[in-house]
């Protein structure tokens, strides 16, 4: 079990997005609505539930918002939202998986493939990129629920594989299987994490110089604003330097 990654995956998020907070709220929403019609509407029993309301309790949503969401999935007749995955190249041959909730999955392709098209990528069949990518638990905390070797020792008592500490925080990688069972031993240790979920990991990484992240950056922007992507992933690594002209 690594300390530390050698490829850092760095989670792209625009500024932004605080113009954009009902659309995020939006988001949040399906998925806590698919969440508790997958299972029981309760967050104690209902592992991908309760990954999904401490996700939208990160984003400050308001508690009403959240309960709306979860009695929503009893409603008769209620929206019935598909879960779909794309995948593709975007500039610089970096690899993208795209996760969306849909109750139109014609609308939903036609819209990502164009977004690919118009942003210098490229939509490819399903398995044309996954490959390159493993399917792993994700658990993340921030850097109040302690130093990376305090964590690291916490992450390995509770069976995890992996841990990647930044000045951002902590991710702690468990094997899909393990996740919500690793997130339970961890709460006991450091407290409720930011996040609990499945997360797609890249194998290796690609370094992207600055006119190909900006170009990259647009494509992942114009991705993340359709209403029915819910989740970017890449194989990208944007230098430190280069992700700081970006956001300036």
């Amino acid at each position: 079990m690594a300390g530390h990654s050698k490829f850092k995956n760095i989670m792209y998020r625009k500024g932004a997005q605080d113009a954009k907070r009902s659309k995020i709220f939006s988001k949040l929403a399906r998925e806590i609505t698919v969440a508790a019609k997958s299972g029981l509407p309760d967050i104690n029993m209902n592992p991908r539930l309760r990954g999904a309301v401490i996700a939208a309790r990160q984003e400050s949503m308001p508690k009403d918002n959240i309960e709306r969401a979860i009695k929503k999935a009893a409603e008769p007749g209620g929206d019935d939202y598909e879960e779909l995955r794309y995948e593709g190249f975007g500039p610089g041959g970096v690899a993208l998986i795209v996760e969306a909730l849909t109750d139109n999955r014609n609308r939903t392709a036609t819209h990502v493939r164009t977004i690919f098209a118009k942003n210098g990528g490229n939509m490819g069949a399903t398995g044309s990129v996954s490959h390159g990518f493993e399917r792993v638990g994700l658990i993340g905390y921030d850097l109040k629920a302690g130093d990376a070797e305090a964590v690291f020792e916490a992450a390995l008592d509770a069976g995890a594989d992996d841990v990647v500490s930044s000045d951002e925080g902590h991710e702690v990688f468990t094997a899909m299987d393990s996740l919500h069972e690793v997130a339970k031993a961890l709460e006991a240790k450091l407290g409720t994490p930011t996040s609990t979920k499945l997360h797609w990991r890249a194998k290796e990484a690609v370094t992207v110089d600055e006119g190909t992240a900006t170009t990259l950056m647009h494509l992942i922007d114009a991705l993340d604003d359709d209403d029915d992507v819910q989740t970017v992933y890449g194989n990208y690594d944007v230098p430190d330097d280069v992700m700081a002209k970006l956001q300036a």
